[in-house]
């Protein structure tokens, strides 16, 4: 049998049985490993908060259109990612998906594909980290390294704080440029989404 089949049966048999799960327990519950032959794939509904904690290293997170969460090893060591696993939770409104193991150095690049509309809160110790194409809140937070957001529109968003504690922020889209220690900013407005973005060391950019 095939591994995506596998992996669709347990999806069903796992969904099917949410009304005997306890409340606070994950509705859904699926562990991968071994990233570069057998890349994630799970159905995910659009609208929910994605909790994303993140092992050092170089990551995408992009929306897209189709609704579904998956992850992927791309670039010229990707095959590293055979050393990588991804567990995934749903509860009822939300997900968390953590992903771990495997080594650091000359690692291979993980790009996460979420729906377009979602809520983000990212969690990430050291590494080059971008997201774009998503609308939704935002949360994010890398200890040391380059973080990258695409916010689109700066209309949407009814509260902005971006903060570095060493290292550059540029964020056109909201007219702020900072470099320093401890630097930050905050904006307000009338759109519907929070954006938090905090940097350790390194470069923050919003664009």
């Amino acid at each position: 049998m095939r591994f995506g089949t596998i992996l669709l049966v347990s999806v069903t048999l796992l969904v099917a049985a949410a009304s005997l799960v306890p409340s606070g327990s994950p509705q859904t519950k699926l562990s991968v490993t071994n990233l570069y032959d057998h890349p994630f794939d799970v159905d995910f509904p659009t609208g929910q908060l994605i909790r994303l904690d993140l092992r050092s290293g170089e990551f995408r997170i992009v929306g897209r259109d189709a609704g579904k969460i998956s992850v992927r090893a791309t670039g010229h060591n990707a095959e590293k990612a055979r050393e990588m696993t991804v567990t995934f939770k749903h509860f009822g409104n939300h997900a968390d998906l953590q992903i771990s193991n495997g080594a650091v150095k000359d690692g291979p690049s993980i790009t996460v594909e979420v729906p377009k509309v979602s809520a983000l809160f990212v969690r990430m110790p050291f590494g080059d980290l971008t997201v774009e194409g998503v609308s939704g809140d935002k949360d994010v937070e890398l200890h040391a390294g380059d973080l990258r957001i695409e916010v689109g529109d700066a209309n949407d968003y009814r509260r902005v704080d971006a903060s570095v504690n060493a290292g550059d922020i540029s964020a056109d889209p909201f007219g702020e440029s900072r470099d320093g220690l401890f630097r930050s900013f905050q904006k307000t407005g009338a759109g519907r989404y929070k954006l938090r973005a905090h940097l350790g060391a390194g470069d923050l950019t919003l664009r």
